[in-house]
């Protein structure tokens, strides 16, 4: 993968990274870790602090995209549109991704600890992507796999399929405590067609990039 760098933008980039340059004619810029660069054309060179970078070895592109959140080896966006179950999958596939699927305690901790911070309040909760719609009780992951049974999540008295407000029930998962779950336990039912905010979720980048200042 190629950017195109402007000066400004390089300027910006040296700044932020606290290196120094030293030059004399143009040149070509490549990244070979996230403190660590290198100059290959010219008679320039670059350094951070008293360390010489590699002048052959690219670095590896950034593991998930502007506004993607790394963890584990996913990338995950806490989108914060409001739209039904089925639109925000629709939304996540659209980036390339599909709503959420919680494969360990380790995920469903990070998650829980990322949106008791985004939460505005107690109803500001995410969908992910589980579902009983196909058949009431078989939950489904969007993957068509099974919910594991030692990865239940569940709020207190969850799931109830309560259907004072849609008389098809709640067939889709939501998640998320704005005071905290300590135990992991923030999974609601909730009817599939109401607006929420969602997690989306993808695997992260691998790869190589360089920058080619112009």
């Amino acid at each position: 993968m190629h950017r195109r760098v402007s000066a400004k933008d390089f300027c910006t980039f040296r700044t932020h990274h606290n290196i120094s340059v030293f030059h004399q004619g143009g040149f070509s810029l490549k990244l070979i870790s996230q403190n660590n660069f290198v100059l290959t054309c010219g008679d320039y060179f670059l350094r951070r602090d008293l360390l010489f970078c590699n002048l052959f070895k690219d670095g590896p592109c950034p593991k998930c995209e502007a506004g993607w959140e790394h963890h584990g080896g996913k990338c995950y966006n806490f989108t914060t549109n409001k739209s039904s179950w089925e639109e925000s999958r629709s939304f996540c596939q659209s980036q390339g991704g599909d709503l959420v699927k919680i494969d360990s305690s380790d995920e469903q901790s990070f998650l829980e600890r990322r949106l008791k911070d985004v939460m505005s309040e107690a109803e500001d909760k995410f969908w992910i992507g589980l579902t009983d719609s196909e058949e009431e009780g078989r939950w489904l992951w969007v993957d068509g796999s099974p919910l594991n049974e030692r990865l239940k999540f569940w709020n207190y008295k969850e799931p109830d399929n309560w259907t004072g407000k849609d008389p098809n029930g709640e067939d889709c998962v939501r998640m998320g405590e704005k005071v905290g779950a300590p135990d992991l336990k923030c999974w609601f039912d909730k009817s599939c067609k109401v607006p929420h905010k969602s997690i989306c979720e993808k695997p992260e980048k691998t790869g190589q990039r360089s920058y080619v200042c112009v």
